[in-house]
């Protein structure tokens, strides 16, 4: 089970270098074994949102949601400290801690384009390394 970090559909969306990359994983793993959290899901909004692409958005939902059988996983508010606790481990911004703590509490593999995860326990995988 993965759980795949912002940037990973982000890359996909807005056709970015590695875009192929994750096409290639998004068609190899089912749906099923993949994972966004809410965190993910807004700031994917608030992006696509912002490029004036609410049309790609709702296609994005639709097939992702909707269609498709990614699971949409949340930290409760009385995660928080294990949020704070994977920032001071290991030196990450609320964004990076937020997806890890999710990772650990849902103990998902991370799927992320981002090197800040490569000085933590759990560390990440990026989409072309699993496939």
């Amino acid at each position: 089970m993965y759980l795949l970090d912002t940037n990973v559909w982000l890359e996909r969306l807005l056709n970015q270098e590695r875009s192929a990359e994750v096409e290639k994983f998004l068609a190899k793993v089912s749906s099923e074994k993949i994972n966004m959290t809410d965190f993910s899901l807004h700031s994917i909004s608030i992006t696509l949102l912002r490029l004036k692409k609410g049309a790609d958005l709702l296609k994005f939902i639709q097939d992702t949601f909707i269609d498709g059988s990614v699971g949409l996983i949340r930290l409760e508010p009385r995660n928080t400290g294990l949020i704070i606790s994977m920032q001071d481990q290991f030196g990450l911004d609320y964004d990076d801690a937020y997806q890890y703590a999710a990772a650990e509490k849902f103990n998902l593999q991370l799927v992320s384009f981002d090197s800040d995860f490569n000085r933590t326990a759990r560390g990440k995988k990026t989409p072309g390394e699993i496939i």
